[in-house]
């Protein structure tokens, strides 16, 4: 596997790449463009993205309905909208988080709970921070990255000039990136007390999981929270952010007490609600569009057909 800490890059000299360098050097551009400037763009792929991406906008409509039954519909287009807006916003915010400048988004910052952090580094313990999948994750994390050394865990891209060019502005602040199968890595870096974020909220096929309530709807997620933490002994510290305006609000929660249990259904049910809270606070920041209840234990579920 390659090192969580470099990020090669592919030849150029291979014509199979070029197409993937043109978007990466278009992209590079606009993550340099002025903020104000990136926001209302955002909104316009946002307001695009509703418009023509009818099955991911169908996935967001059931899991509304499936997350809010005690709204109404009126109440439920809005937010449908108000999240469209923000993946739209979002796009943008990787780009710049990935290869822009943030020294302007700095002064506009508003952090707590960093001290748990701070207490944890000194005892030399490893902690394993877990969120979402918000839109604002990426500028977030960087952001985060201002107060302490923070590494991040993520699925590789199939494309190669994309996983280098991705791969290359996450390590401009983390510490080191750490593929999703490279659990071994992982273990090493919480072992000798490293911080790695992690966002366990979405439903991912083939990896160890178990059915436990999300929103009140049974869904599959990913046990790793609960693996990472025995194996390790690490704190689990729940972390929440979002955008209001132009402001950024960068939340660090205590470590959960008495994790893990012996109970891997009972924890990984306790990161849901943990995260479920952190969605109920920005619902319109959450990426709605991925089927997070598509799989059930009686096999593929009927809410998005």
């Amino acid at each position: 596997m390659s090192d969580a800490t470099t990020a090669p890059r592919p030849s150029l000299r291979d014509p199979r790449n070029w197409p993937m360098f043109a978007v990466m050097l278009g992209a590079f551009a606009i993550a340099r463009l002025p903020w104000m400037l990136q926001r209302a763009l955002g909104r316009g792929v946002g307001w695009v993205s509703w418009r023509l991406a009818g099955s991911r906008r169908k996935a967001a409509e059931v899991n509304l309905k499936l997350c809010f039954p005690e709204k109404d519909d009126a109440w439920r287009q809005r937010l449908l909208r108000d999240s469209f807006d923000a993946l739209g916003v979002g796009i943008f915010e990787f780009a710049r988080a990935w290869w822009g400048s943030i020294a302007t988004i700095r002064p506009r910052v508003h952090v707590e709970g960093v001290e748990h952090l701070h207490r944890l580094k000194a005892e030399g313990r490893g902690v394993l921070l877990v969120s979402g999948h918000f839109m604002t994750l990426e500028m977030c994390g960087r952001l985060l990255c201002d107060h302490v050394e923070l590494a991040g865990m993520y699925r590789k891209h199939r494309n190669p000039v994309y996983e280098w060019a991705v791969k290359f502005g996450r390590l401009r602040y983390a510490t080191a990136m750490f593929a999703n199968e490279d659990i071994r890595a992982s273990v090493r870096h919480l072992k000798k007390g490293g911080f790695l974020w992690y966002a366990p909220d979405q439903d991912m096929r083939g990896k160890d999981t178990v059915f436990v309530p999300f929103f009140g709807h049974t869904a599959a997620t990913i046990t790793a929270t609960h693996q990472l933490a025995r194996m390790t002994g690490c704190a689990v510290v729940p972390y929440f952010h979002r955008r209001e305006g132009g402001d950024y609000y960068l939340k660090v929660g205590a470590p959960l007490d008495n994790f893990p249990t012996q109970d891997v259904e009972a924890d990984t049910a306790r990161v849901n609600q943990a995260i479920e809270q952190m969605v109920r606070e920005a619902p319109d920041q959450y990426l709605w569009i991925h089927r997070r209840f598509k799989r059930q234990p009686g096999g593929r579920s009927s809410y998005y057909e």
